[in-house]
């Protein structure tokens, strides 16, 4: 495994070193149980001391990725031990492409959390907020006539992230900022050949405009059935 050689007069140099390791892990290319090559080696592969790749090794540590052990080096760690929502993690995952198995998972994690968030948002929200769901709504069904991949990702992205927000729940309200990076990944892959779920968006957002809460939770959960997301 060769790792990317990083200029040593660079500011963060142990976070760039962190980075490189990391997304080698989150791309599959290091797995649960490799060990990494040694302090030696990995200071020649990147050209840096053994200081700066103590701190990088010690960040991604940070994260549950990676777990030294004497005698034995330091081994990448099983996904289930990563602090998958951290913020700098997720930040290491952009522009990544997930796996099947993180879409399912994430799909399922969506559908304890978004469809309650969703009824605080029709309950909740303010008049501000509704004012720009109906904008990012109205840009929603301008990119669907004219399909476009990425900008329908962003808007997607910015549709559901504006939910949690609404949601009036500070413990809520995180969640649209901290998994923008993993919306983007999943929304990305369920929109494929033009798959928007449209209809479905839209009875989200009447609900959230009539401030109908059951209404809004049984939109949300529709949108995130297996079938409409051809996962």
């Amino acid at each position: 495994m060769q790792f990317t050689t990083i200029a040593t007069t660079q500011r963060g140099l142990d976070g760039l070193i962190a980075s490189d390791i990391a997304r080698k892990i989150l791309s599959g290319q290091l797995k649960p149980g490799d060990i990494l090559p040694s302090e030696v080696e990995l200071c020649e592969q990147f050209g840096v001391s053994r200081t700066a790749l103590r701190e990088a090794l010690k960040l991604v540590s940070s994260k549950g990725m990676l777990e030294s052990r004497p005698k034995v080096g330091t081994r990448v760690r099983p996904r289930n031990n990563w602090n998958i929502l951290d913020v700098q993690l997720l930040e290491w995952m952009n522009g990544m492409e997930g796996t099947l198995e993180m879409y399912h998972q994430f799909l399922e994690f969506r559908r304890v959390i978004e469809p309650h968030a969703t009824r605080l948002a029709a309950i909740n929200a303010t008049s501000e907020q509704r004012i720009e769901l109906s904008r990012v709504h109205e840009e929603m069904c301008t990119v669907a006539k004219d399909f476009d991949p990425d900008r329908w990702v962003d808007v997607d992205t910015r549709f559901h992230r504006l939910i949690f927000l609404a949601s009036g729940n500070c413990f809520y309200a995180p969640f649209g900022n901290v998994l923008t990076t993993v919306f983007k990944w999943f929304i990305s892959h369920s929109s494929k050949e033009g798959g928007m779920c449209l209809e479905d968006h839209h009875r989200i957002y009447r609900a959230i405009m009539i401030g109908d809460g059951d209404a809004a939770y049984d939109a949300s959960l529709a949108l995130m059935t297996a079938s409409k997301h051809r996962l």
